[in-house]
Protein backbone atom coordinates (compact mmCIF):
# COMPACT_ATOMS: atom_id res chain seq x y z
CA UNK A 1 0.00 0.00 0.00
CA UNK A 2 1.42 3.46 -1.02
CA UNK A 3 0.72 7.05 -0.18
CA UNK A 4 -1.22 8.48 -2.34
CA UNK A 5 -2.63 12.54 -2.84
CA UNK A 6 -4.60 13.51 -5.55
CA UNK A 7 -5.50 16.97 -6.40
CA UNK A 8 -8.21 17.78 -8.65
CA UNK A 9 -12.02 16.24 -8.04
CA UNK A 10 -13.43 17.46 -11.25
CA UNK A 11 -15.62 14.69 -13.84
CA UNK A 12 -12.71 13.23 -14.35
CA UNK A 13 -10.60 13.23 -11.19
CA UNK A 14 -13.03 12.60 -8.92
CA UNK A 15 -13.79 8.96 -9.88
CA UNK A 16 -10.18 8.23 -10.81
CA UNK A 17 -8.86 8.93 -7.63
CA UNK A 18 -11.70 6.81 -6.12
CA UNK A 19 -10.50 3.59 -8.25
CA UNK A 20 -7.06 4.34 -6.91
CA UNK A 21 -8.86 3.77 -3.09
CA UNK A 22 -11.09 0.77 -3.96
CA UNK A 23 -8.87 -0.97 -6.65
CA UNK A 24 -5.25 -0.38 -5.10
CA UNK A 25 -6.30 0.02 -1.62
CA UNK A 26 -4.03 2.61 -1.16
CA UNK A 27 -4.10 5.59 1.65
CA UNK A 28 -5.41 8.58 0.37
CA UNK A 29 -5.61 12.89 0.99
CA UNK A 30 -7.33 14.66 -1.55
CA UNK A 31 -7.29 18.22 -2.31
CA UNK A 32 -9.61 20.36 -4.23
CA UNK A 33 -9.97 24.22 -5.08
CA UNK A 34 -13.46 24.01 -3.78
CA UNK A 35 -12.99 22.23 -0.37
CA UNK A 36 -16.51 20.66 -0.15
CA UNK A 37 -15.59 18.62 -3.57
CA UNK A 38 -12.76 16.76 -1.34
CA UNK A 39 -15.11 16.63 1.64
CA UNK A 40 -17.90 15.15 -0.29
CA UNK A 41 -15.81 12.56 -1.89
CA UNK A 42 -13.88 11.31 1.55
CA UNK A 43 -17.78 11.29 2.85
CA UNK A 44 -18.89 9.02 -0.60
CA UNK A 45 -15.81 6.73 0.11
CA UNK A 46 -15.48 6.36 3.32
CA UNK A 47 -12.31 6.93 3.60
CA UNK A 48 -9.01 9.37 2.75
CA UNK A 49 -8.70 12.84 4.26
CA UNK A 50 -8.97 16.08 2.94
CA UNK A 51 -5.68 18.71 2.81
CA UNK A 52 -6.04 22.36 2.90
CA UNK A 53 -3.54 22.98 -0.28
CA UNK A 54 -1.36 20.89 -2.66
CA UNK A 55 1.39 21.50 -0.62
CA UNK A 56 -0.18 19.88 2.47
CA UNK A 57 -1.73 17.04 0.57
CA UNK A 58 1.60 16.01 -1.21
CA UNK A 59 4.03 16.43 1.77
CA UNK A 60 5.06 12.08 2.71
CA UNK A 61 3.08 10.70 -0.05
CA UNK A 62 5.10 8.40 -2.48
CA UNK A 63 2.63 9.86 -5.87
CA UNK A 64 0.86 12.67 -6.46
CA UNK A 65 -1.38 12.51 -9.26
CA UNK A 66 -3.22 16.01 -10.34
CA UNK A 67 -5.95 16.46 -12.88
CA UNK A 68 -6.90 20.03 -12.64
CA UNK A 69 -7.76 22.60 -15.78
CA UNK A 70 -4.81 23.79 -17.91
CA UNK A 71 -1.15 24.74 -17.46
CA UNK A 72 -1.94 27.74 -15.41
CA UNK A 73 -3.80 25.53 -13.09
CA UNK A 74 -0.99 22.78 -13.45
CA UNK A 75 1.83 25.51 -12.51
CA UNK A 76 -0.05 26.65 -9.58
CA UNK A 77 -0.69 23.36 -7.62
CA UNK A 78 2.77 22.30 -8.61
CA UNK A 79 5.36 24.69 -7.75
CA UNK A 80 3.44 27.75 -6.71
CA UNK A 81 3.29 29.05 -2.84
CA UNK A 82 1.19 26.20 -1.73
CA UNK A 83 2.28 23.42 -4.47
CA UNK A 84 3.18 20.27 -4.27
CA UNK A 85 6.72 20.93 -5.20
CA UNK A 86 7.12 22.70 -2.23
CA UNK A 87 6.91 19.76 0.40
CA UNK A 88 7.20 16.15 -2.27
CA UNK A 89 9.84 14.01 -0.56
CA UNK A 90 13.01 12.43 -2.23
CA UNK A 91 12.00 9.72 -4.43
CA UNK A 92 8.74 10.30 -5.14
CA UNK A 93 6.73 10.72 -7.90
CA UNK A 94 4.25 13.40 -9.54
CA UNK A 95 2.02 11.87 -12.27
CA UNK A 96 -0.17 14.61 -14.12
CA UNK A 97 -3.40 13.59 -15.47
CA UNK A 98 -3.92 17.10 -16.92
CA UNK A 99 -4.14 17.48 -20.87
CA UNK A 100 -2.43 20.52 -20.59
CA UNK A 101 0.65 21.82 -23.19
CA UNK A 102 4.02 19.89 -23.99
CA UNK A 103 6.20 22.64 -23.12
CA UNK A 104 4.62 22.72 -19.38
CA UNK A 105 5.36 18.91 -18.57
CA UNK A 106 8.96 19.08 -20.24
CA UNK A 107 8.93 22.62 -17.40
CA UNK A 108 7.60 20.80 -14.25
CA UNK A 109 9.59 17.69 -15.03
CA UNK A 110 12.84 19.66 -15.25
CA UNK A 111 11.82 21.57 -11.77
CA UNK A 112 10.84 18.07 -9.95
CA UNK A 113 14.84 16.41 -10.90
CA UNK A 114 16.29 19.92 -9.57
CA UNK A 115 14.36 18.97 -6.51
CA UNK A 116 15.21 15.29 -6.41
CA UNK A 117 11.54 13.67 -7.35
CA UNK A 118 10.31 12.96 -10.64
CA UNK A 119 7.83 13.60 -12.73
CA UNK A 120 5.03 11.89 -15.46
CA UNK A 121 2.93 13.86 -18.13
CA UNK A 122 0.09 11.48 -18.13
CA UNK A 123 -2.97 12.85 -19.58
CA UNK A 124 -6.11 10.21 -20.51
CA UNK A 125 -8.43 9.75 -23.26
CA UNK A 126 -11.97 8.09 -22.26
CA UNK A 127 -14.05 10.48 -21.29
CA UNK A 128 -16.28 10.87 -18.35
CA UNK A 129 -17.67 7.49 -18.56
CA UNK A 130 -14.57 5.73 -18.98
CA UNK A 131 -13.14 7.55 -15.73
CA UNK A 132 -16.16 6.56 -14.14
CA UNK A 133 -15.21 2.89 -15.33
CA UNK A 134 -12.36 2.66 -14.75
CA UNK A 135 -11.40 2.17 -18.22
CA UNK A 136 -9.00 5.10 -19.76
CA UNK A 137 -6.09 5.21 -22.02
CA UNK A 138 -3.07 6.95 -20.39
CA UNK A 139 -0.26 8.01 -22.54
CA UNK A 140 2.47 8.99 -20.36
CA UNK A 141 5.76 10.83 -21.17
CA UNK A 142 9.18 10.42 -19.01
CA UNK A 143 11.50 8.06 -18.04
CA UNK A 144 11.28 4.35 -17.91
CA UNK A 145 12.40 3.03 -14.54
CA UNK A 146 9.78 6.20 -13.30
CA UNK A 147 7.19 4.61 -15.59
CA UNK A 148 7.45 1.47 -14.07
CA UNK A 149 7.26 2.23 -10.81
CA UNK A 150 4.32 4.45 -11.22
CA UNK A 151 2.39 1.89 -14.04
CA UNK A 152 0.47 -0.39 -11.15
CA UNK A 153 -0.89 2.62 -9.47
CA UNK A 154 -1.81 4.40 -12.75
CA UNK A 155 -3.61 0.75 -13.16
CA UNK A 156 -6.17 1.22 -11.25
CA UNK A 157 -7.99 3.88 -13.62
CA UNK A 158 -7.00 2.85 -16.53
CA UNK A 159 -7.29 -0.35 -19.59
CA UNK A 160 -3.98 0.56 -21.05
CA UNK A 161 -1.21 2.74 -19.79
CA UNK A 162 1.65 3.28 -22.28
CA UNK A 163 4.71 4.90 -22.59
CA UNK A 164 5.03 7.02 -25.64
CA UNK A 165 8.73 8.63 -24.97
CA UNK A 166 10.70 11.38 -22.95
CA UNK A 167 8.42 14.08 -20.92
CA UNK A 168 6.40 16.05 -23.30
CA UNK A 169 5.29 12.96 -25.06
CA UNK A 170 2.17 11.60 -23.40
CA UNK A 171 0.91 15.22 -23.94
CA UNK A 172 1.81 15.40 -27.50
CA UNK A 173 0.52 12.02 -27.94
CA UNK A 174 -3.06 13.37 -26.41
CA UNK A 175 -2.90 16.28 -28.95
CA UNK A 176 -2.68 13.50 -31.65
CA UNK A 177 -6.02 11.83 -30.47
CA UNK A 178 -7.77 15.42 -29.85
CA UNK A 179 -6.52 16.00 -33.40
CA UNK A 180 -8.29 12.35 -35.12
CA UNK A 181 -11.57 13.10 -33.12
CA UNK A 182 -12.17 16.44 -34.43
CA UNK A 183 -12.34 15.32 -37.79
CA UNK A 184 -13.66 12.31 -37.43
CA UNK A 185 -16.63 13.48 -35.09
CA UNK A 186 -17.13 16.19 -38.15
CA UNK A 187 -17.39 13.54 -40.25
CA UNK A 188 -19.89 11.70 -38.60
CA UNK A 189 -21.96 14.65 -37.80
CA UNK A 190 -22.13 15.58 -41.55
CA UNK A 191 -22.83 11.60 -42.33
CA UNK A 192 -25.62 11.85 -39.80
CA UNK A 193 -27.09 15.05 -41.34
CA UNK A 194 -26.66 13.90 -44.92
CA UNK A 195 -28.67 10.77 -43.96
CA UNK A 196 -31.58 12.38 -42.31
CA UNK A 197 -32.19 14.85 -45.43
CA UNK A 198 -32.12 11.76 -47.85
CA UNK A 199 -35.11 10.18 -45.47
CA UNK A 200 -32.98 7.43 -44.59
CA UNK A 201 -33.74 5.10 -41.71
CA UNK A 202 -30.78 6.12 -39.42
CA UNK A 203 -30.95 2.99 -37.32
CA UNK A 204 -30.27 0.60 -40.20
CA UNK A 205 -27.72 3.07 -42.01
CA UNK A 206 -25.72 2.74 -38.73
CA UNK A 207 -26.13 -0.06 -37.97
CA UNK A 208 -24.85 -1.65 -40.97
CA UNK A 209 -22.11 0.69 -42.55
CA UNK A 210 -20.80 0.31 -37.93
CA UNK A 211 -19.57 -3.15 -39.43
CA UNK A 212 -17.14 -1.54 -42.26
CA UNK A 213 -14.59 0.97 -42.88
CA UNK A 214 -16.45 3.87 -41.48
CA UNK A 215 -17.16 1.81 -37.89
CA UNK A 216 -15.79 4.15 -34.80
CA UNK A 217 -15.98 4.20 -30.97
CA UNK A 218 -17.86 7.67 -31.89
CA UNK A 219 -20.29 5.94 -34.08
CA UNK A 220 -21.02 2.68 -32.05
CA UNK A 221 -21.77 5.26 -29.00
CA UNK A 222 -23.09 8.76 -30.35
CA UNK A 223 -24.90 8.04 -33.42
CA UNK A 224 -28.31 7.45 -31.81
CA UNK A 225 -28.08 10.79 -29.21
CA UNK A 226 -26.77 12.94 -32.21
CA UNK A 227 -29.69 12.20 -34.30
CA UNK A 228 -31.68 12.53 -31.45
CA UNK A 229 -29.97 15.89 -30.26
CA UNK A 230 -28.85 15.07 -27.05
CA UNK A 231 -25.61 16.09 -26.20
CA UNK A 232 -25.78 16.41 -22.30
CA UNK A 233 -22.90 14.03 -21.35
CA UNK A 234 -19.46 13.08 -21.88
CA UNK A 235 -16.78 15.93 -22.98
CA UNK A 236 -17.69 19.42 -23.28
CA UNK A 237 -16.93 21.51 -26.44
CA UNK A 238 -15.46 24.16 -23.71
CA UNK A 239 -12.70 21.48 -23.09
CA UNK A 240 -12.22 19.89 -26.51
CA UNK A 241 -11.38 23.37 -28.01
CA UNK A 242 -8.97 24.27 -25.31
CA UNK A 243 -7.38 21.12 -26.34
CA UNK A 244 -7.40 22.00 -29.85
CA UNK A 245 -5.87 25.42 -29.21
CA UNK A 246 -2.97 23.52 -27.39
CA UNK A 247 -3.14 21.21 -30.34
CA UNK A 248 -3.12 23.92 -33.07
CA UNK A 249 -0.41 26.26 -30.57
CA UNK A 250 2.39 23.10 -31.18
CA UNK A 251 1.39 22.77 -34.55
CA UNK A 252 2.67 26.48 -35.35
CA UNK A 253 5.36 25.60 -33.51
CA UNK A 254 6.69 21.70 -35.31
CA UNK A 255 5.24 23.02 -38.43
CA UNK A 256 2.60 20.34 -38.87
CA UNK A 257 -0.66 21.12 -40.91
CA UNK A 258 -3.73 20.95 -39.35
CA UNK A 259 -6.62 22.26 -41.69
CA UNK A 260 -9.20 19.97 -40.74
CA UNK A 261 -8.42 20.59 -37.07
CA UNK A 262 -8.52 24.10 -37.72
CA UNK A 263 -12.17 24.17 -38.88
CA UNK A 264 -13.59 22.06 -36.62
CA UNK A 265 -12.32 24.37 -34.03
CA UNK A 266 -14.18 27.20 -35.70
CA UNK A 267 -16.98 24.71 -35.74
CA UNK A 268 -16.76 24.08 -32.32
CA UNK A 269 -16.91 28.15 -31.50
CA UNK A 270 -20.20 28.53 -33.27
CA UNK A 271 -21.71 25.64 -30.95
CA UNK A 272 -20.59 27.70 -27.83
CA UNK A 273 -22.40 30.97 -29.69
CA UNK A 274 -25.12 28.39 -29.30
CA UNK A 275 -25.13 28.22 -26.04
CA UNK A 276 -23.55 24.69 -26.14
CA UNK A 277 -20.36 25.19 -24.79
CA UNK A 278 -20.93 22.53 -21.91
CA UNK A 279 -22.42 20.34 -24.71
CA UNK A 280 -20.95 17.03 -25.44
CA UNK A 281 -18.23 17.32 -28.42
CA UNK A 282 -21.09 15.36 -30.41
CA UNK A 283 -22.71 18.57 -31.36
CA UNK A 284 -21.78 19.44 -33.72
CA UNK A 285 -24.33 18.17 -35.87
CA UNK A 286 -26.38 20.56 -34.39
CA UNK A 287 -24.67 23.11 -36.17
CA UNK A 288 -25.56 21.23 -39.41
CA UNK A 289 -29.22 21.32 -38.31
CA UNK A 290 -29.27 25.24 -36.85
CA UNK A 291 -27.95 26.01 -40.32
CA UNK A 292 -31.31 24.90 -41.63
CA UNK A 293 -33.27 26.79 -39.79
CA UNK A 294 -31.55 30.15 -41.55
Amino acid sequence: MAKVAWIGLGVMGYPMAGHILKKGGHELVVYNRTAAKAEAWVKEYGAGRTAKTPAEAAADADFVFACVGNDDDLRSVTIGENGAFQTMKKGSIFIDNTTASANVARELYAAAKERGFDFLDAPVSGGQSGAQNGVLTVMVGGDPDVFERAKPVISNYARMVTLIGPAGSGQLTKMVNQICIAGLVQGLAEGIHFAQKAGLDIRLVMETISKGAAGSWQMENRWQTMAEGKFDFGFAVDWMRKDLMISLDEARRNGASLPVAALVDQFYSEIQRMGGGRWDTSSLIARLNNADKK
